[in-house]
């Protein structure tokens, strides 16, 4: 479905037109870069894997049938009397065994096996926290870095007022507090942009530190927060849920549970213990055929307590797949909402606010030089200018941080694709 297409692209592929700095290039990193590595190298995918020989052994245990036991008597030997020494002794040489009724063997081999079964969507729920964790650390990357590109626009309509400033002020047309503010509000921008390379340095180290890299000397090769797809309908987004990784780690629990209460209820049926063997009558200089069988009493009213709590964990795990059902759809509806919200704020940014803020914002320069408004008014414009552009990248990212989250919970892929369809809001 389109979903599973589409909206697989966490942080848009499509590349956006950042301002030029200074700053050293760096290799460059896409999202499918940084999936592939963490999905390779980190520890929490290993570990799962790890436990897969385990099981494997556990389930070889319980196909192993009870063991054959090789047993000797000696009777009649080293007492008194005529016993004393061995001339009497008798010597018996037994097999014994137990013979597995009601179903033992197979009972215990579905247990195992249903608790191998179940590694499967564990190990997926890991894959996906995961794959949602490395999508989060690279959008952080890719908002630093358009903050920057915000801070150094903002830098560059500052020097312009700076300059006109002191244009002004040789004319004799501005006093110098024009020119004071003026380098004041672009002192603040170049902080804001340093604060902005510091962002993005920290969560380059953050995004490394996934894949067990120490320097985070790279930078995104594309990515942009304003890019945002439309979503399918909500109720098939919903619909998704019943295939989560979630729901299927508690479906496997309920394999394990009903094997369990199968295995369980084959105690009820006693094993029967048997032994045979031969025995030496020195006395008589022969040899005889000796054999038995054992039947342990009252089996069923000592299985019935574990039946019974077989049972109840069954039963439980009825509740605890509504209880998850609903959990997942009360997280679903909340990031669903968050990200139509959130788009659509970005939407009318772009799209009504930020164009009529630019056009006021030149008009504002153009008056100014003219000597039409105060050096207040044309400032106060610029900052609305890039306070919008801050909001509307904040929307963004908090569009996005919902859509990795729709993504997790829908247990769809978390991947960057090339060529899909995309709505991007930009200034």
């Amino acid at each position: 479905m389109w979903l599973r297409l589409a909206t697989c692209v966490v942080i848009a592929v499509a590349p956006c037109a950042h301002a030029q700095d200074d700053r050293p290039r760096l290799d460059s990193l896409t999202l499918d870069d940084a999936l592939e590595r963490v999905a390779r190298i980190h520890p929490d995918l290993r570990v799962a894997d790890a436990q897969r020989p385990l099981l494997e052994a556990g389930l070889a245990t319980a196909a192993q049938r009870p063991p054959l036991t090789a047993g000797a008597t000696l009777e009649n030997a080293v007492g008194n009397g005529p016993y004393r020494g061995f001339d009497r002794a008798e010597l018996t040489v037994t097999l014994a065994g137990v013979l597995e009724r009601g179903g033992k063997l197979e009972a215990r081999r579905a247990v195992a096996m249903a608790h191998l079964d179940a590694l499967a969507p564990q190990r997926e729920i890991v894959r996906l926290d995961l794959l949602a964790e490395t999508a989060r650390r690279y959008l952080a990357v890719t908002v630093a870095q358009r903050q920057r590109d915000i801070a150094l626009e903002d830098i560059a309509q500052r020097k312009r007022a700076v300059e006109a400033a002191r244009q002004r002020l040789s004319a004799g047309a501005s006093p110098e507090s024009t020119v004071l503010t003026a380098q004041a509000a672009l002192a603040q921008a170049q902080l804001d942009r340093d604060r902005a390379y510091q962002a993005e340095e920290s969560a380059r180290l953050h995004l490394a530190a996934l894949w067990n890299g120490r320097d985070g000397q790279f930078r995104t090769a594309s990515g942009d927060p304003l890019a945002l797809p439309a979503l399918e309908d909500f109720q098939r987004l919903a619909d998704l849920l019943e295939r989560t990784p979630e729901l299927a780690t508690l479906a496997g629990q309920a394999r394990v549970r009903e094997a369990e209460l199968q295995l369980a209820r084959t105690a009820r049926q006693p094993d029967l213990q048997w032994q045979a063997g031969m025995r030496g009558l020195r006395g008589d200089d022969a040899v005889a055929l000796v054999g038995g069988f054992s039947l342990p009493l009252g089996s069923t009213t000592r299985a019935a307590p574990g039946i019974q709590a077989a049972e109840a964990a069954l039963a439980m795990n009825t509740v605890e797949r509504e209880a998850q059902q609903s959990r997942l759809y009360a997280l679903l509806a909340a990031a669903h909402g968050q990200y139509t919200t959130a788009r659509l704020e970005a939407a009318r940014l772009g799209s009504d606010v930020l164009p009529q803020l630019a056009r006021a914002e030149l008009a504002a320069e153009r008056a100014w030089r003219a000597g039409a408004i105060s050096y207040l008014e044309w400032s106060q414009l610029q900052a609305m200018r890039v306070d919008a552009r801050k909001r509307q990248l904040d929307v963004a990212a908090q569009a996005q941080q919902a859509l990795i989250e729709i993504q997790r919970l829908t247990g769809q892929p978390i991947v960057a694709a090339a060529a899909l369809s995309q709505e991007k809001y930009a200034p």
